[in-house]
């Protein structure tokens, strides 16, 4: 399948009329094609996009499906797609244009028209987070690890209802040691597990982070920008254990996971998601 990783957005940089540029970039995941194109804010629409995806295809082969990380981008490029019949898919996962996006930062200030702004090339705004439905409360929760060897072992092959564990998020992808405890979120459901579970799904779960505060809290991104507290609490030992969840957290390289269950026995599992804010 052929997939290209997309954004649309204005740049810190100013054409002739002192307008924001937008800058159209295109990459595959190996970033082996690469295309950067610029317009005035005026033209910033889908059928300039349409256009300029349109020469692109006419040079690359057409692509099955067009990835978007940036909430602003998705509509525009959604538009596009739609005239030329490709798939728009929304993630945050797009980690080769992330980095190509890193990269064009870095040309931006010797360019004549550069603003001089403050500029973050992939940070999206993040609302505040909202509570999980209450219809969807489980049981209990609990913070976990297991060690990176062993998670393909335990859940691929295994009669899960809803299994995420993308091929770049694999520990051995990642270059994670077979030892490596990879920390995560383990909700015991109850009768709520599978709602809960197909709910997560929709919602595409993304990472698991804890915020302390008063009180401390569980925050999960999902969506494009999407957050919703998943749990709060003020206990010393659970935020202990959360403080160690993050640390692990660093070691892993970001790789954490959520698994949802009916209950602790271990037998049943309802739903398991690999997690990377890196990615």
């Amino acid at each position: 399948m052929q997939i290209w990783q997309a954004d649309f957005y204005r740049r810190p940089l100013r054409d002739e009329a002192v307008k924001p540029l937008w800058e159209l970039l295109i990459c595959d995941a190996a970033r082996s094609f690469e295309f950067s194109a610029f317009c005035s804010q005026s033209q910033a629409n889908s059928t300039w996009l349409a256009s300029q995806l349109q020469q692109q295809i006419k040079i690359h082969k057409k692509p099955d499906r067009l990835q978007v990380f940036r909430p602003q981008s998705l509509s525009l490029i959604e538009a596009a797609g739609k005239v030329l019949g490709i798939k728009v898919e929304a993630t945050r996962r797009t980690p080769a244009l992330k980095l190509l996006l890193q990269s064009r930062a870095k040309e931006y200030p010797i360019m004549p028209n550069y603003t001089g702004e403050t500029y973050s090339a992939i940070a999206l705004e993040s609302p505040p987070p909202l509570p999980l439905p209450e219809n969807l409360w489980g049981d209990s929760w609990r913070f976990a690890s297991l060690p990176a060897g062993d998670i393909e072992d335990a859940f691929k092959g295994r009669p899960l209802p809803i299994l995420e564990m993308p091929e770049s998020l694999l520990p051995l992808n990642l270059g994670l040691s077979s030892t490596v405890a990879v920390p995560g979120v383990v909700i015991d459901g109850g009768r709520q597990s599978m709602p809960l579970a197909r709910w997560l799904q929709d919602a595409k779960p993304f990472a698991l982070n804890y915020i302390a505060g008063a009180p401390d809290g569980l925050i999960l991104e999902a969506g494009l920008a999407d957050r919703f507290v998943v749990a709060t609490f003020a206990d010393d030992e659970v935020k202990a254990a959360a403080e160690i969840y993050q640390q692990r957290k660093q070691l892993s390289k970001g790789l954490h996971f959520l698994l949802v269950q009916p209950d602790d026995s271990g037998m049943t599992y309802t739903g398991f998601w690999l997690l990377n804010f890196n990615t």
